[in-house]
């Protein structure tokens, strides 16, 4: 795959409308060779997410940036500092999307860095502290029911059973495609953590916010103060007994599809009662099927699947709500005579983001003139397991109409580019 769509601007200047410039292209050339249909496909560990990490490589090195790839395979663009034997900064998100998402969804994070540092390289400004961009792998779960997996294996939290996991289409194991993309998985497997979280002074992530809220309060930027955490199931399978639709009465009947249907409701009832006294929870289920080789509108379904996300900012009520979920199920299993098959599990902890530095940002912000507020991210994002490591961690949102996840993602460039602004001078300037 050729990823060069077309040729990069001269080294020249470097002002508003050139930055401008140059983001709108490197958006228009990732969404050129990754769109699939009405969006965008980069698939974790897959030809698109690699295809997207040469380009911005590529770039970088065009601007006398260095490019290179860490044990994870996660891809790192540096920029010198004034004190190169001091914790470094970074910067960065993930270039892996959802199937057939959005083009700002992570990729926004990745080149908002990249903008910051090709500026000073531009400019002739050495930053106090040696600067990386990372391109994260596999932050989406989309693809293997497992998120954060570039983050996550840097600091030793990938397990056998991650490494295991089938991918969604191919049924193609995670750690062959970890090693496909050149990662050392021995190491990986092993839980050696291919970074020593106190050589980093501190995690920046800008991102475009997922929800309503920016747009709402007509902010263009805001300042995360934490992430919700999550507790995933990529395949719950119940099982009952087929049947003939007209033969067999109510009360003989093992229904996969009613007996999930009642599961959901009663989630659904909880999920109530528990907002209603002031908890966080959101709980979705996005897949729900019957297998089509034997489904028929005249047959009793015998199977039914499905997933399960449950997210909060505070992990006691996520464990509590998980426990609370497989006790239903327990309890519909006996009354409708089906079986619940649940696979492996998967946690992604909640985050609180570091104090100096959402401070440090919205300071940054009245610097460039925004009127910013600090604002808690409903979405899991790689900073989590920065800050869960112990890495001084925080994130910058950009307005984004339309949500995310879909084709239909609207972030403006003029938006974007406040964004990188802060971004530019909070690195400038780090709270060290």
């Amino acid at each position: 795959m050729n990823t060069r769509i077309h040729p990069f601007p001269q080294n020249k200047g470097f002002g508003p409308k050139a930055r401008h410039a140059l983001a709108t292209k490197i958006f228009d050339d990732l969404r050129e060779m990754s769109i699939d249909g009405p969006g965008v496909s980069r698939a974790t560990y897959g030809p698109g997410e690699t295809a997207a990490m040469k380009y911005c490589a590529e770039l970088a090195e065009n601007e006398g940036l260095s490019a290179d790839y860490d044990d994870a395979a996660n891809l790192i663009i540096e920029l010198p500092g004034k004190a190169p034997d001091q914790p470094f900064l970074i910067c960065g998100s993930h270039l892996d999307s959802v199937p057939q998402g959005g083009n700002f969804d992570g990729a926004a994070g990745v080149v908002a860095g990249l903008l910051a540092l090709i500026r000073m390289k531009r400019e002739g400004v050495v930053p106090p502290r040696t600067i990386r961009v990372m391109a994260l792998r596999g932050e989406e779960s989309a693809w293997f029911g497992q998120c954060y997996l570039g983050s996550g294996a840097l600091f030793g939290e990938l397990t056998k059973e991650d490494l295991a996991r089938p991918h969604r289409t191919t049924g193609k194991s995670l750690g062959s495609y970890m090693a496909d993309a050149g990662a050392k998985t021995d190491a990986i497997l092993a839980g050696d953590k291919l970074i020593d979280a106190s050589s980093i002074a501190g995690y920046i992530e800008l991102h475009i916010e997922q929800g309503p809220v920016m747009v709402a309060r007509n902010m263009p930027v805001a300042v995360v103060t934490g992430l919700r955490g999550n507790i995933r199931h990529q395949s719950i399978v119940c099982k009952g007994d087929a049947g003939h639709a007209g033969a067999v009465p109510r009360w003989l009947r093992h229904d996969a599809v009613l007996a999930t249907a009642d599961l959901l409701h009663r989630f659904d009832s909880h999920w109530a009662a528990l907002q209603e006294r002031g908890l966080d929870l959101v709980l979705t289920t996005g897949m729900l099927m019957t297998n089509p080789d034997d489904h028929a509108m005249s047959r009793i379904p015998g199977e039914c699947q499905f997933c399960l996300e449950i997210r909060s900012q505070s992990i006691d009520t996520l464990e509590a709500f998980y426990q609370l979920a497989r006790t239903e199920a327990e309890a519909v299993a006996r009354e409708r005579g089906v079986t619940f098959e649940f696979d492996e599990r998967s946690l992604a902890s909640p985050a609180v983001m570091d104090d100096r530095w959402i401070k440090h940002l919205l300071e940054c912000c009245e610097k460039n003139k925004l009127e910013a507020e600090p604002i808690p991210s409903g979405a899991g994002h790689d900073a989590a397991v920065f800050s869960n490591a112990g890495v001084p961690s925080a994130m910058i949102f950009v307005r984004n109409e339309n949500g995310s996840h879909n084709p239909n993602e609207s972030m403006e460039i003029e938006d974007f580019m406040y964004g990188v602004d802060v971004l530019h001078t909070a690195l400038l300037d780090p709270p060290l």
